[in-house]
């Protein structure tokens, strides 16, 4: 009941912020914080800005936690490699179930799963791409079920909680075709499918998208155990691919900016009592980006600049 709720109590807001009254003043808002903080933003390398560039092109780019060499990896790895076989594979026993997530209590017994998201290597490329201070929102530990389901994550749609968003997917196990591969559609495509179909949001079935486009323009995300696929998810068609040989395992970690276009649709993968329990691992600015909002939206706030 409580999740009918919500989502009825979202579209509202979505409604109301639609609204060219407040539609208007906050992309004006919007348009003037990238401005104002273009000369704030953090410093960062070649190969770094090779992965901005190819989300601002392509929307999507494929790396390996070998070629990112995030400090805090192996104690991640670890972290993960300990809590896979404690993901049952059905929980509910629902039918249309077709992914499990760690609980929360279970991130809270490996943190570095939690710590390796807020890396400052990784808030500095998600602050380039945003154009924005980041706000972390967590990370979801999922096992993907090798079964017939397709579903919300594994039909074709776009996030819309910001402008843009910044999702890193890890893969745990190998993943080829058959293993449940992020799946999109680039940019420059998208754009043309989102004109054609009159695209706002939701869920699209594969024959739908192709009275517009072949399947040979989807694009699979494959790789090895350590694969790292950098979306961005407001940009591109995406969804997961129904794996079929054998489940998949995968880390995702989601960023938006601190002034998000649908602020109550954002939130973190933690309740907050979880999050402030771990904020003593935190630096100063990993807590600003965690605890971007000091209140939880309880009604509609309307776009600030920084």
């Amino acid at each position: 009941m409580k999740t009918i709720a919500t989502q009825v109590r979202n579209q509202l807001l979505k409604n109301i912020y639609e609204l060219s009254l407040i539609k208007t003043p906050a992309e004006l808002a919007y348009q003037a914080a990238l401005a104002k903080h273009m000369s704030h933003l953090p410093v960062i390398s070649s190969p770094d800005w090779a992965i901005v560039e190819a989300l601002n092109t392509e929307g999507v780019c494929i790396t390996s936690l070998e070629e990112l060499s995030i400090p805090s990896t192996p104690q991640m790895l670890q972290a993960a490699k300990n809590l896979m076989p404690t993901i049952p594979r059905v929980i509910s026993g629902d039918e249309n179930e077709f992914v499990i997530h760690a609980t929360s209590q279970q991130i809270l017994e490996y943190p570095e799963i939690f710590l390796w998201g807020l890396e400052q290597r990784l808030l500095n490329i998600a602050e380039n791409y945003l154009g924005l201070p980041v706000a972390y929102h967590g990370t979801y530990f999922r096992r993907d079920i090798a079964n017939k389901v397709e579903r919300k994550s594994r039909l074709w749609h776009m996030d819309s909680e910001d402008r843009k968003l910044f999702k890193v997917i890890v893969y745990l196990n190998d993943i080829d075709d058959d293993g449940g591969p992020f799946q999109y559609i680039p940019k420059y495509l998208t754009s043309k499918v989102v004109h054609s179909l009159g695209y706002k949001s939701g869920y699209i079935r594969d024959k739908t998208i192709q009275k517009t486009l072949y399947p040979s323009n989807y694009k699979s995300c494959t790789g090895p155990s350590g694969t790292v696929v950098i979306a961005g998810t407001a940009s591109v068609f995406h969804k997961g691919k129904i794996p079929v040989a054998s489940d998949r395992f995968a880390i995702f970690y989601d960023y938006t900016s601190r002034y998000p276009k649908f602020p109550f649709y954002c939130k973190s993968s933690l309740p907050i009592e979880d999050l402030r329990l771990l904020s003593t691992m935190f630096s100063e600015h990993q807590k600003q980006c965690v605890f971007w909002r000091q209140e939880s939206f309880s009604g509609v706030k309307i776009f600030s600049p920084p």
